[in-house]
C-alpha cells in the first residue's frame, strides 16, 4: 500500500487525520478571537448562568489551577469576570461578558455553517449524528 493511497487506511486511521485536520481549521478559527478549546469550553459552560471555576474545571475534567490560566486569559480578553464567590472568598465566580457571549454565540455559527465541511461531506447532520452514535458508544465516566 502506497502512504498516499488513503483509500487503504483503515477507518480508525481516517478517522483521527480527519480529526486532526477538522481540529487544525478549527484552532486557526479560535485563534483569530484570542481563544483556544479550553478556552471555548469556559464559554459554553457559562453561557447561560454564571459558574464557579472549581465547577469548571470538574466539568472539563482539569485542575483548578489549569482551569484559573484558562479563566485569566479569558479574562484579558475580555470575554469573562471573575468575582468572590458569595459566602466564600477563597473561590471565583465566572460570568460570561456580553463580548463573550457574543463572541461564543458567532463562533458556534460559523461552525455550524462550515461551508469547507458540508462541501466535503454534503450530509453534516448526518455526519454528526454517526459521531454523536460514536462517542456515546465509546464514552466512559469514570
Amino acid at each position: 500500500m502506497r502512504p498516499d493511497d488513503i483509500d487503504g487506511w483503515p477507518t480508525g486511521r481516517l478517522l483521527s487525520t480527519a480529526a486532526r485536520l477538522v481540529e487544525q481549521s478549527w484552532e486557526s478559527l479560535l485563534r483569530a478571537h484570542d481563544l483556544t478549546h479550553a478556552g471555548l469550553f469556559v464559554l459554553h459552560a457559562v453561557e447561560h448562568a454564571p459558574a464557579s471555576q472549581r465547577e469548571i474545571a470538574r466539568s472539563a475534567r482539569v485542575t483548578d489551577q489549569t482551569m484559573s490560566r484558562t479563566i485569566e486569559k479569558l479574562e484579558r480578553a475580555g470575554y469573562v469576570t471573575r468575582e468572590p464567590y458569595p459566602g466564600d472568598e477563597r473561590r471565583k465566580l465566572v460570568t460570561v461578558t456580553d463580548t463573550g457571549r457574543t463572541t461564543y454565540r458567532k463562533l458556534i455559527e460559523l461552525e455550524r455553517e462550515d461551508a469547507t465541511l458540508t462541501a466535503a461531506v454534503g450530509d453534516v447532520a448526518a455526519l454528526r449524528s454517526q459521531l454523536l452514535a460514536l462517542v456515546r458508544a465509546l464514552h466512559t465516566v469514570p
